[in-house]
């Protein structure tokens, strides 16, 4: 095997495909990158680590084509220190050079036969905008759970219905449901998946620049060695699990209605947020206290650093007091893509419902919905 490659294109695709490297491989193939290089031009690296898989492609110039596997992380580092000038790679019996400029690497490979063969794309569901996409993901995964021991909750609800994608996810203190339209490779698709978040942050992250893309199903929402999820955009290609289990019926925790309501410029509130929650210690609440004309946060008490500030907001309904984890407030906030936040309430110790809103006396749009589950306070 033998090829040349710019630095750039090889440093971001080694990079981008060592992301899908475990930790801990049970074997130590699986912390190999694979390189393809075919007759045809084209160079292809993988990774696999049972649960997800990554493949890129990109041109290069092949003198003679094969394959090798080599490890995965200090290929990444090796590629990203070197100069910018063509890299030169070749097999030497059972070594790889990597030659660029005055910089010359020998790695030692590893056992091609013995990778396992990656999973199969499965066949296309529909098309997704990429920048759509990231900014769904973006907006739900913040709520999905960091806990292992509660895998469930780790993953985001992905569910299709002909032209509407919705995807949900929470961490039993909030949860976030977000609607999109894309393009169904047929009409009539109705299914549900539950995807890792950090396979969909990843998506998110690496193939915004591609245009669109292309999102596959199999195993029609079941789990199992079969059920996948797989994602191609801009000549990468990457599948995943999914993961196994039935997710809480979390739609019904959005109430039908709403008895008080207050519209805040989304800037002003997160800026006050983070300026009051600075005297918050840890685990105690950000306290909103909404009347006529204003609302009104406080952190801290007794004799512990105390902060207040009020600002200027649109109220609707019976005054209320409540209190929310500043950093969850600040999420739900900052995911919010508009000039004015709804925050709609039907009672103090209830969960409260942030929307967006593009003009103060305007309507709010329900497209993205962050449910935030208040903290009881002292009086």
């Amino acid at each position: 095997m033998k090829f040349r490659v710019e630095r750039d294109v090889l440093a971001e695709a080694v990079t981008w495909t060592a992301r899908s490297l475990p930790t801990r491989p049970p074997v130590p193939v699986l912390a190999g990158v694979r390189l393809e290089a075919g007759s045809e031009g084209t160079l292809t690296l993988s990774s696999f680590d049972y649960e997800i898989s990554a493949r890129s492609e990109t041109a290069a110039e092949v003198e003679d084509a094969g394959e090798v596997l080599v490890s995965g992380r200090l290929l990444a580092d090796i590629c990203k220190a070197l100069p910018a000038k063509p890299v030169d790679v070749q097999l030497d019996g059972s070594k790889v050079v990597l030659t660029c400029g005055a910089s010359r690497f020998t790695l030692l490979t590893m056992p091609v036969d013995d990778y396992p063969a990656l999973p199969g794309m499965p066949d296309v569901t529909g098309t997704v905008d990429a920048d759509v996409l990231a900014e769904a993901v973006g907006q739900v995964t913040i709520a999905a759970s960091r806990d292992e021991t509660l895998p469930l909750l780790t993953g985001v609800r992905v569910e299709i219905e002909g032209e509407k994608i919705t995807l949900l996810a929470t961490d039993r203190y909030r949860l976030a449901m977000r609607e999109l339209t894309w393009s169904p490779s047929s009409p009539s698709v109705s299914t549900a998946a539950l995807v890792r978040a950090r396979t969909l942050s990843d998506v998110a992250k690496s193939m915004t620049s591609a245009g669109s893309v292309d999102v596959a199903l199999a195993g029609d929402g079941a789990t199992g060695p079969s059920a996948l999820v797989g994602f191609k955009a801009g000549g990468r290609r990457t599948t995943s699990l999914l993961v196994e289990g039935d997710y809480p019926p979390v739609r019904r925790l959005f109430p039908d209605s709403t008895t008080s309501y207050a519209v805040v410029s989304t800037q002003q509130l997160i800026e006050a947020a983070r300026r009051v929650s600075l005297v918050a210690e840890r685990n105690t609440p950000v306290r909103l206290s909404f009347s006529e004309g204003q609302v009104v946060l406080e952190a801290g008490q007794g004799d512990d650093a105390q902060a207040s500030e009020a600002l200027e907001a649109s109220f609707t309904g019976e005054a209320i007091t409540t209190a929310f984890n500043p950093f969850y407030l600040l999420d739900g906030l900052a995911a919010l893509t508009t000039p004015f936040v709804r925050m709609s309430f039907t009672h103090p110790s209830k969960p409260a419902v942030m929307t967006g809103q593009d003009e103060l006396d305007g309507e709010d749009s329900t497209a993205f919905r962050y449910l935030l589950m208040p903290i009881r306070f002292a009086a």
